[in-house]
């Protein structure tokens, strides 16, 4: 016999825990499903231990940087504080009872295993099988991309999962991947005193931010020894049981370990769209303003394609959360999606870059200040790397993106964010008092420029 519930949430990673135990909480029966941990990807493998990992081996560089500032200080790095912290902090050593708990507090019921729709309001878990009277809401996330290069498969190559894993700093480290992940454990290895070489398939790191963000951090890990490869196809590797070697064209480097960071992959080919008219053969789902995709059936997150950022999935939960609740509130936005990079200098940007706003027709204009020209960048001296680019639509006076790169180049962000979000005049922007001596004073910089 099936089950009658009201909402079934498949995957319970942030945006889904967060969207079934509000519904529960509301006095709907609620079954949350989950295959691997409640929580997903961001506290176990994401974004909560590579931020602890970042944190650390900030701390290292600040400790260089004394002797240009105020002192001497002698540093020793030891990587075996920051894996007790990943374990003992941030993932109870990979287990979710905590946040399994918290849901079935909630008044949530959980149920382990995948889950797949059989039909309109209909799913099974295993040999369980669920009516389902309001809503199917699917937060399935995504898995480490590996790309089919020669060799690759067979060897002990680390995903971001293995990475957080790790209780020492290999001796060196090839990442493949110049995104916002290859490029944060990058430099997080390379302060713990690991050799990294990162190899990049597109002319530029971060290639879906503003040139300006892959030169500048580019840059930056070439001062601090990181070898960078831009434009390089990787088109072997090989693994002799102790060592990596990767070629790419005339290029060969061994190294210890190897982080494969190219892409995400959406888990939605399994989940039994089909039956429900859903199709499922591209990268992400059509979602509408509610994330529906169809009537009772809604999706959230990674596989939505507007985002691989926690923020969203939670800010799409509450959507979904208000729509099945049958509150009257407005949909989804993209106008101003907020991003960071946690590398130092920390990249963030919003809305569209300046290539974005001319493929979309805009009148465009844009300018760029420099973090070290500011008066608080001058004053920060070593380290102050880092810039602020404002895009505007000149026709109706708006900013339409923003980046923000620095030593504090994410909390800057969210000022820029506030403007491009709420389409502030650049006229009252520009009228605006900045505090004085602080980063975002480059913001007003840049306003002048435009």
């Amino acid at each position: 016999m099936a089950e009658q519930v009201d909402v079934v949430v498949v995957g319970m990673g942030p945006g889904g825990e967060s969207a079934a135990a509000e519904l529960a909480k509301a006095g709907l029966d609620v079954v949350g499903v989950e295959r691997r941990l409640v929580g997903g990807e961001c506290p176990y493998y994401g974004c909560i231990p590579t931020k602890m990992m970042v944190r650390a081996s900030d701390a290292l560089a600040e400790a260089r940087r004394v002797a240009d500032l105020g002192g001497t200080a002698e540093v020793t790095p030891d990587f075996a504080p920051v894996a007790q912290r990943i374990r003992g902090e941030a993932t109870d050593d990979w287990d979710d009872q905590v946040a399994a708990d918290r849901f079935t507090d909630a008044g949530g019921r959980l149920v382990r295993g995948a889950a797949v729709i059989t039909g309109p309001g209909a799913v099974r878990v295993g040999d369980r099988e669920f009516t389902v009277a309001k809503a199917i809401i699917l937060n399935t996330g995504t898995e480490p991309a590996v790309p089919p290069i020669d060799g690759l498969k067979d060897t002990p190559y680390w995903t971001n999962r293995d990475a957080v894993a790790a209780t020492g700093a290999p001796g060196s480290l090839i990442v493949l991947g110049g995104g916002a992940i290859g490029l944060e454990m990058a430099q997080a290895f390379s302060r713990f005193g690991t050799q990294v070489t990162v190899f990049e398939a597109a002319d530029r790191l971060l290639a879906l931010e503003e040139p300006e963000s892959g030169e500048l951090v580019a840059k930056v890990f070439r001062e601090e020894g990181i070898a960078v490869h831009t434009g390089a196809s990787v088109d072997s590797v090989a693994h002799d049981g102790d060592r990596f070697a990767v070629t790419a064209g005339t290029v060969t480097v061994e190294a210890d370990r190897l982080l494969v960071a190219t892409g995400r992959r959406p888990n939605i080919r399994d989940l039994g769209l089909d039956t429900v008219g859903v199709d499922a053969t591209g990268r992400s789902l059509n979602a509408d303003e509610h994330l529906r995709l169809t009537d009772g059936v809604y999706a959230i997150g990674d596989i939505v394609g507007r985002g691989a950022f926690t923020h969203m999935s939670m800010y799409q939960a509450k959507i979904v959360t208000d729509h099945v609740l049958g509150k009257d509130n407005a949909g989804a936005e993209y106008h101003a999606v907020p991003r960071v990079t946690f590398t130092d200098p920390e990249v963030g940007a919003v809305g569209l870059t300046e290539q974005q706003a001319r493929d979309q027709g805009l009148q465009v204009a844009t300018s760029v200040s420099e973090i070290p020209s500011s008066s608080r960048g001058w004053i920060h001296k070593t380290g102050n790397e880092g810039f602020v680019k404002l895009v505007a639509d000149t026709d109706r006076g708006v900013l339409v993106g923003a980046t923000s790169a620095g030593p504090t180049g994410g909390e800057v962000l969210s000022m820029l964010t506030l403007a491009v979000h709420e389409r502030t005049p650049i006229a009252n922007l520009r009228r605006m008092i900045y505090a004085y001596p602080t980063f975002h004073r480059a913001v007003e910089d840049a306003l002048s420029r435009l």
